[in-house]
Parts: C-alpha cells; structure tokens; sequence
C-alpha cells in the first residue's frame, strides 16, 4: 500500500479523483509516494507519484466522456459543456507534460540529483514521466475515437484500467504502464535512496524543509547549481499532519522530540497561505516558548520557494518579513493584550460569549502548542472565539511533559470531539537514541503514570517514545562537593565541547531549577562560572523583557528554568543542581519528575547532570554510576569530570 499525502482525499474531489487516489494507494508498493494535489511552486498538479525505482511521474485527471469530447488534436481539445456550451483547453497530455517540465526545472538546480557523466549528463538521475487517467473512458472508447492517435496508449490510464471493480483490471498492467509513461524510458541501476527521495521532496515542497547544509554552488555553463548537504525534512507522517489544511478540529499527541512544534508552526504557514485572509492564532503557555514559534514561523514565512533567491551570506539570512495575521501568544498574553481581560474574569466571560451577550475577536484557526497545560476554563474560552464555519482548531500535546495539574476531558472544555481525529507521534527526532532511553528510564523508575503508558497503536494517557537509529554519547553525569565545583567543571565541559567538538555556543543550554536557594545564589554561580572560562552568555528566564526578547543564534550560551525550556531544543543540555529536585517546597513530586524529563529532552546530542548533594534523584543517578564503573563504559562515550 502507498504512502499518500494527504492521507485521506478531501470531499469535494470528483469521483474519478477518489477512485484513482484509492487504487493507487491500495496496488502501488509501499515505498511509493503518492501525492494528491500538490502545491509546487504555483502548480498544482492532480497526482505525483515517486517510487525509488520508478522516479516521478505527474498523472493529470480528465472525467470527459465521450459526448463531452467535440474535436480533439495534439495542442488542444474542444469540450462540449454540460449546458452545450463549447471550450477550448489544452491537451490534457500536454498539461501533464507541463507540469512535469515545471517539476524538472526546480530539481535540475540541485547538483546532487542529476547525472555527472554519461549519456544523459546534465539530465536528472532518474527518469521523470507524465501521463492522462480517464476516469469514465473505458479502453475500447479510447479505440472507437481515435484518440490513441493524439495520446499514446503508454501515457493514458481508461477507467478499466484504474477500477478494480472492472474484470479486465490488472495490478499488473496498471503498474506497467505507469512504469512506461517516459518520453525518454531508462531504468534505474540503483533505486533512489531515502536521502534522495527526501532531497526531492525538500525542494518541491518548502513546508517540509527543517534544515541543510549549504556549500558554494556549483557552477555549469551559464548557470550555478545548488550544492545541498545533511538535508533534513519532516518525515512523511509529519508533513501529512501539517498538511490537513482546514481539516476542522485536530489532536496531536507526541512524545518530546517528535516535531509537535515544527508541525504546528508549518500548519500555520500552509493555513495563512492557502487563506490569505484567515486570522490564525498560535497559543502556548510559556513566553520563551511563544518567543522561539514567533521565530520559527518568521523564518518559514521568509525562506525562499526558490532557493537561489536566499542570501546565506547576510548575518540573520532574514529579510524579517512577516504575516499580521498570524498571531503567536503566550496565553496570559494574549488575554491582557488582545481580550483586555484578567483571568480572574474567564468564567464570567465565557458565561456571557456563550449567552451572546459579549463581543471578542474571532479566528478562523486557532492552535495550541503544549495544550496539557492549559486550564479547561482556558480552553472553553478559546474554543467560544473560533470561526464556527471554520472550526479549525488544532491541540498539540504531551502529558509526559504536564507540569500543572489540569483536569482534562476535551469534549467538555471545547465542545468539540476529537474521537477519529486524533494522530499519535511516538517517533522521538529530537534526541539521540542514548538520550531518549536514559529519560524515559527515569521517567518510568520515578512516574506515578508509568502503568497509564501506551504505545502507539493503543488510545492512552502517556506515549512511550521510539528513539531514530541516530546515535550519540551516554548522557554525563557529574557529581562533586559543592556546587563552585560543580559548576567549574560544567563551564568547562562547555568550553572543551565548543573547541574539540565544534558545538555553537548558541547550542548550549544550562538549565536549573530555581535561581537562589537560602544558601546559594544559583544563577550568580553559573554566571560567575561561565565569566571565569570566557563564555558569552544570556539569561533567558531573568524577567518576562528577556523571554519575550531572546534570539537562538546570538552566540551566547542560554541559561533558563527548566519550566521556560518546554518547546526548545539545543545540541547541549547541560541540567545543573540536580540535587534541588524534587524540590523540597514543591508538593505535586509528579511535576518534578515531567519537568526533569522535559529538561533532559531538550538536548540533541549531548547531555549532562550534575549535583553536589542527597536528594531522591540524585540518588536514582548515583546507581547509574555505580553501574557504569560496572560497565566500564569507554571515556569517549563519557562526559567526565576532568
């Protein structure tokens, strides 16, 4: 079965449309792609189809009948309207082979997809076809028309060829002729690899671009080329969930790493781009968080469709442009500057909107990044402001990373059921596969939850997380005698990570749980520390001025609460002070336990704890290092104390 994009076809599509999207998904192999509708660049073609040993094809959807069909020749076709009236269009062939003359041209840029040497230099490394599906000519209508003499047989599906419900469908025959829908016919030595079909991918559609590599381009005759490396897209699954434009109300529940973040602020692109005009919010709980989605989606909205128009040369590659009518809030935000209201005020409100007798702004969609930690009141009040012909709301979510006590039944806060239309991603990006099993072992030694996980085929409380193949060092842990020690030696670590292994200093973390203690004045050690080894540094969480204001890549190392990381990601989380958790004025342990996993989740590739004193998880960590002196893992797979 193929992967389709979108997953389901929308209802307003013909009915040849729906049958020819069903067949394709239901007989072509599974590591086909089948592409319904897609936007490129301006075009949009019916289908496109890519398969590692097939290439690309682009089918164009006619539902002419024979009456419909007047005078017909290779440029144009005449077409008798259903009130009689007669037009002229282009050969539907014609169309098919445009657009795929479209496709081609945006690929060739990329030097990494097309042949260096050979017969076919220059051109792309796998074939690129195009064909015509009638979805109500049968094969012998084809014959009895003559129109096999303007369209070969090879570049055209009938109904009797598309309809499995027809005795003279053939799987067979059907997955032959789209094999054979080339002007110029080769077939591939080696099929397409993954890095190549995402690279395809990559260019054709930009709202599933996450990063690359860009080296100098590469010139050829009287053009440059692209010159592309370490290409990274959302995965299939992802961008199919981005893609469920205006879909009304949607859930997505993910484990930490899983894209929840880059699904949503792509969601909101692809929304503001196919509906200009729709007011879209994007809500979230904390400020740091709303800060980093407001920066994401500026980015989005400022990446270029066409690569060659992007200056990587200028110090942000930013030209800030922006869309006013896509609003990102932090909530208690977006209640005092938008709603002009106190929270004290939400149940008399929501009483009033919902006996008509108040008046708020309404959007067209809303969206809600880490949605587990939203009031019910919060959410009923969200919900009364939606576009009712819209209903377009998305909640994203973790409970695994609740940190407040929320009671949620989303039926009763908005109203809306979310039965059917719920995705689980369980696939953790973010994190190595060393640092994914080193937090969720934790989480389940120390979570009340830990008998409500699920996994992702079963409806539940908490996801358990699937880890990539990527792999990394075992997360460090420090321990010493006090917490000067402590962070000497973490302020150093950072220092050997950005000179032996190249780690931006904007990719560095430290996270802590409060910032002074009634002996210790935390966050004035770290800076005194970070001083000391000469390192930049900005402290995210000392005022809501300096969340609001923060920008990843300044060069600086980032020091925040773990509560204001939710949402963030850097190569290197270095947690320090570990033995202040659980903390001891803290009463809820369990929000304890969510927030040193989300802290631990934030890193990429390194991670490191460190503590100078007794506390239950440091005791938990204390047996990780007995069993590794063990173990005797390698040093290199260690982050020590030196």
């Amino acid at each position: 079965m193929a992967y389709t994009v979108p997953e389901a076809i929308r209802t307003t599509a013909t009915t040849g449309e729906r049958l020819l999207f069903k067949t394709l998904k239901t007989y072509l192999p599974d590591d086909y792609i089948v592409y319904y509708e897609p936007e490129i660049r301006g075009k949009r073609p019916d289908f496109v189809i890519i398969g590692p040993d097939l290439g690309l094809v682009v089918l164009e959807v006619k539902d002419f009948t024979k009456s419909t069909l007047f005078q017909v020749n290779h440029e144009e076709w005449h077409i008798i309207s259903k009130s009689g009236e007669q037009t002229i269009t282009k050969s539907p062939l014609r169309q098919a082979r445009d657009y795929m003359f479209h496709i081609v041209d945006v690929l060739k840029k990329d030097k990494n997809l097309i042949q260096a040497e050979g017969k076919y230099k220059w051109f792309l490394k796998f074939p690129c076809g195009h064909g015509v599906v009638f979805t109500r000519l049968q094969s012998k209508d084809m014959l009895q028309e003559g129109l096999y003499t303007v369209i070969e047989p090879n570049y055209c599906l009938t109904r009797d060829e598309i309809d499995p419900d027809k005795e003279s469908f053939s799987e067979e025959i059907l997955m032959e002729k789209i094999l054979n829908m080339f002007t110029i016919p080769f077939r591939l030595k080696e099929p397409l690899t993954m890095e190549e079909i995402n690279s395809i991918r990559y260019h054709l559609f930009p709202e599933v671009r996450i990063s690359a590599e860009f080296k100098a381009p590469v010139p050829y005759q009287d053009q440059l080329l692209l010159s592309l490396h370490d290409i990274k897209t959302m995965d299939l699954y992802q961008e199919n969930l981005a893609k469920q434009i205006g879909d009304k109300n949607r859930l997505i529940r993910g484990v930490a790493g899983s894209g929840k973040t880059l699904i949503l602020a792509s969601r909101a692109k692809m929304l503001a781009k196919e509906y200009p005009k729709w007011k879209v919010l994007i809500l979230c709980y904390n400020i740091s968080l709303a800060n980093s989605i407001q920066q994401m989606i500026t980015h989005m909205l400022n990446e270029p469709e066409d690569l060659f128009d992007f200056d990587f040369s200028a110090s942000n590659g930013l030209q800030q442009k922006s869309n006013d009518n896509i609003i990102v809030r932090n909530f208690h935000s977006w209640l005092k500057r938008d709603l002009k209201l106190h929270e004290q005020q939400i149940p008399t409100i929501i009483e009033k909107l919902e006996k008509n007798e108040a008046i708020l702004p309404k959007y067209d969609a809303i969206l809600i990044d880490e949605g587990q930690d939203f009031e019910s009141d919060w959410l009923k009040l969200v919900s009364l402001l939606i576009n009712p012909d819209t209903q377009s709301l998305l909640l994203v979510e973790d409970r695994a990373q609740t940190i407040y006590k929320r009671k949620r039944s989303y039926v009763q806060d908005t109203g809306l059921s979310f039965q059917g239309r719920s995705k689980i991603l369980a696939i953790n990006y973010r994190n190595t596969a060393q640092i994914v099993k080193f937090a969720w072992e934790f989480y389940q030694a120390k979570s009340m939850f830990r008998k409500k996980v699920v996994n992702r085929e079963l409806e539940g409380e908490i996801i358990a997380p699937q880890s990539t193949k990527r792999k990394g060092p075992e997360p460090g842990i420090i321990r010493t005698d006090n917490f000067f020690k402590e962070m000497s030696i973490v302020a150093h670590q950072i220092k050997r990570l950005h000179d032996e292994k190249k780690v931006p200093l904007q990719e560095v973390l430290i996270l802590y749980r409060v910032k002074r203690t009634n002996k210790l004045a935390i966050v004035d050690i770290i800076k005194r520390a970070l001083e000391k080894e000469s390192l930049p540094y900005y402290w995210i969480t000392e005022n809501e001025q300096t969340k609001r204001s923060f920008e990843k890549e300044d060069g600086c190392v980032k020091i925040s609460t773990i509560d204001s990381s939710k949402g963030l990601d850097y190569q290197a989380v270095f947690i320090v002070n570990v033995d202040n958790m659980p903390f001891p004025l803290e009463e809820d342990i369990e929000r304890e336990v969510s927030l040193l996993y989300i802290g631990m989740t934030r890193a990429k590739e390194y991670l490191c704890l460190s503590y100078s004193a007794e506390s239950d998880f440091t005791a938990y960590f204390d047996k990780i290092l007995v069993e590794r002196k063990k173990i005797d893992i390698p040093m290199s797979k260690k982050v020590n104390n030196k």
